[in-house]
């Protein structure tokens, strides 16, 4: 009986992990800078911005120069903010010089952020066909 409830349990997980009208998000990074470490992005609903997890992240090791393109599969329509941070030094935080970081990071929106980001400023929307949106990447000099 156990095993039966388990895998009922299972099942049923697993049909509400993926929603039936999910599509692929491609977003392609410009400018991004060989500055080893790792690239760490995420797809962020309202209730994950700005956390530590997401349903929707990317990790590359010591991304090369140029322009990198990430595709995110199984993206439910709705409203996303996308958060990178190229983490230089690999420890899992985003270095700050004051009130601005000190390492590589990219939102939509974000070359006209003054101050912290909120999920409105720097949202965009995923449909029923998905989306592609293209962000550069902001480097400290």
């Amino acid at each position: 009986m156990l095993f039966k409830t388990l895998s009922f349990t299972a099942v049923a997980a697993l049909s509400l992990a993926t929603p039936a009208m999910a599509e692929d998000v491609t977003v392609t990074l410009t400018g991004v800078e060989a500055r080893g470490g790792v690239l760490l992005a995420s797809l962020q609903t309202r209730g994950e911005f700005m956390q530590a997890s997401a349903a929707h992240a990317d990790r590359i090791e010591r991304p090369a120069a140029g322009i990198l393109r990430l595709t995110f599969h199984d993206v439910a329509p709705g409203d996303y903010a996308l958060t990178v941070m190229h983490d230089e030094d690999a420890d899992g935080r985003m270095r700050m010089n004051g009130y601005m970081p000190a390492e590589g990071w990219a939102m939509i929106n974000g070359d006209s952020l003054r101050g912290p980001p909120t999920f409105d400023h720097v949202k965009f929307t995923v449909t029923a066909s998905g989306a592609e949106i293209s962000v550069p990447m902001s480097y400290p000099r």
